[in-house]
This record gives structure tokens, sequence and C-alpha cells, in this order.
């Protein structure tokens, strides 16, 4: 879900370390200091072995769709939403997902400690053979952050980044005005920038597509608002880590793909 905007790109993706693929680290020592790792005795230590990507971004900023790009493109990655972490929880009925489950039937938030434990359940569910898992929608707080961190620690796993992808509001309100989703196969098109082959029907499943209740104009300004209330200081968060990555969220769809692999 990508305008077409032409991006200047005339340097490799991979050499960008300034505007929009810039790396912001505090210092190599502290990125250093801070990578989380299992310690076995006074001088042995194990590295992790899954990285943890966390991918931030406003609603309509790619997230998914990137994610999605690179694990197609590279078995090892994972791609976990919170939302589709709940739905499998509560799918298969972990002790996590029954207790969330009686949470969302109540309409009430599901505590952030709970979706922590989710994610403990899926690492060691589907976590084996993985080497990168891309969180999407989580965290969105910095107290959120702070127990991602403490559940990567007890995983055995290390966060390695926070890509924040940057697109301005023009093009988000046009992204999401024009995206279109399989209610089948959860597939994702945009009317102009990802258009099905043939118009209203998905191409995987054959499903009629459908628009999302939450894309109107005042949901989604009301959604922004949300975002940057909720994220800029998990921005400073990791900025002080040395971990975040900006990354331009604009332009074809490839370039930001590439863009974002060469960011983690």
């Amino acid at each position: 879900m990508y305008s077409q905007e032409k991006t200047p790109m005339k340097k490799p993706v991979c050499q960008e370390r300034g505007g929009n693929a810039r790396t912001e680290r505090k210092s190599a020592a502290t990125a250093k200091d801070f990578a989380l790792r299992r310690v076995r005795g006074p001088d042995k230590v194990t590295r992790p072995y899954m990285k943890i990507v966390v991918l931030l971004g406003g609603p309509g900023s790619g997230k998914g769709t990137i994610a999605t790009r690179l694990v197609a493109a590279d078995r090892t990655f994972r791609h976990v939403s919170s939302g589709d972490l709940l739905r499998e929880a509560v799918r298969l009925q972990t002790d996590a997902g029954r207790e969330a489950d009686g949470y969302m039937k109540r309409g009430e938030l599901v505590p952030d400690e709970l979706v922590a434990a989710m994610i403990r359940e899926w690492m060691g569910r589907s976590g084996e053979g993985a080497s990168t898992l891309l969180l999407d929608g989580f965290p969105r707080t910095v107290r959120q952050a702070e127990i991602l961190d403490e559940t990567a620690a007890g995983c055995g796993a290390e966060l390695s980044a926070a890509v924040l992808l940057e697109v301005d509001d023009a093009t988000l309100f046009d992204r999401i005005a024009g995206r279109r989703g399989c209610p089948g196969c959860g597939a994702g098109y945009h009317v102009t920038n990802i258009p099905p082959k043939r118009e209203g029907v998905c191409d995987v499943c054959g499903s009629a597509l459908v628009t999302r209740k939450d894309d109107s104009f005042e949901t989604v300004r009301n959604r922004l608002e949300v975002y940057r209330n909720q994220t800029l200081p998990l921005i400073d968060f990791y900025r002080a880590r040395g971990v975040l990555r900006r990354v331009a969220g604009t332009g074809p769809i490839e370039g930001s793909v590439d863009r974002v692999r060469c960011a983690i």
C-alpha cells in the first residue's frame, strides 16, 4: 500500500546512513551493553537464538506489508502482529489465550503483561528455525517496551532494532482510503498501488474484498493522534538505547522493503 511518488536513491540502499535510512546510535558501547544476553557462569555468554525487530509507524505506514515481503524472501524471518498473536492464542486455547479471551469478551483491553506472556508462548511454540522476529503493533508505549525487554531476556532473545517507517500524513490518508482486505485469507490490497487482478476480488482465494470499518477519515485521524501521543516517547526510548533506525516509507514498495532489510 504505497503511493507511487519518486524517491531519489542514487546510492545503494545499504550505503545510506543518513536521511531516509540513517542509524541512530548513542554509541556502539551503549548498544552493546543494552543487548540482552543469557549468562551461564562468570565468563561464558550465550548469544540469543533470535533477534527481535520492532516495527514502528502510523496506521497505513506499511508495517504489515513490508514484514510480509521480508518473510516471503527469507523463511528465517517471522512476522507477528499483536492482533494475530491474540487471535492465535485464543484459537489454540493457550493459558494466556483463555485469559485474554475473557478480557476481549468483556470489551476490556488485554493487559500488557498478558500480551508479553503470549509472545513467550509463541516463541516456545513457533520460534524454532527463526532468526528474526518482526513485531508489528507491540510495543506501543514505553511500559510495553520495558515489558518486551524483560520477555526477551527471559527467552534468551535480543532486541536488535526498532525500525521507524516515516510517512507524511497526506500519504497515510491516501493509502488508507484505498485499502481493501480479503475477509477469507487476510490478503491486503490497494485500489491504486497494489490492485487485485480482478477489481474487488481477491487474487488468492476469490473472496470479495472489503473496506475496513476503521479506515474512515475521522477514525484514521483519531488513530494518528493516539499513535503520536503514544509513540513519540517510545521513539526517544529506543533512540537512547542506540537501536532506533529511521527509514523512509514512501515510494515504491520494493525500495521500502530494501531499506528496512538493510536497517535490520
